[in-house]
């Protein structure tokens, strides 16, 4: 039961990844620890995934939310809408190597940052420890390994 909630779950995430005609549709929320110890949530596009165990972001350097995974790297991540709930848990690490930039790079981010080499620019990449979800009526919880 829970294998078939999963691969569901992962079709969802699969259907809101990237830059969708280059826009961003693909939307969730990064829940992370503020410096004061309390939860914060910033909505991301979400640029690629591998179902549910691992999910990036593209973001700044500079951003509130780079720091706080600086100083406590366990988060959240939610995609819902009326139909489900995928709620995930882990942690989550900074990327900035010349690889994983280019990976994640789309062409509609020019605007934000001048090229994946841009040293303002960087990943961040969430791996799913944990999961909640409600798919279809059916709810599935558990662990990943």
């Amino acid at each position: 039961m829970n294998q078939k909630i999963i691969e569901r779950a992962a079709e969802i995430i699969a259907s809101k990844t990237g830059y969708i005609g280059g826009g961003m549709e693909g939307y969730a929320a990064l829940a992370l620890i503020d410096e004061n110890g309390y939860p914060t949530a910033s909505t991301l596009t979400i640029a690629k995934a591998d179902g549910i165990k691992w999910l990036t972001f593209n973001t700044s350097l500079n951003r509130d939310s780079v720091r706080r995974i600086q100083k406590c790297n366990r988060a959240g991540v939610c995609i819902n809408s009326s139909e489900y709930n995928i709620t995930l848990v882990g942690t989550v690490e900074i990327l900035t190597d010349a690889d994983t930039k280019k990976e994640m790079w789309f062409p509609v981010m020019k605007g934000q940052w001048s090229s994946p080499d841009d040293p303002k620019y960087c990943v961040l990449r969430f791996t799913t420890e944990r999961y909640s979800l409600f798919i279809d009526y059916e709810e599935a919880k558990g662990a990943l390994v």
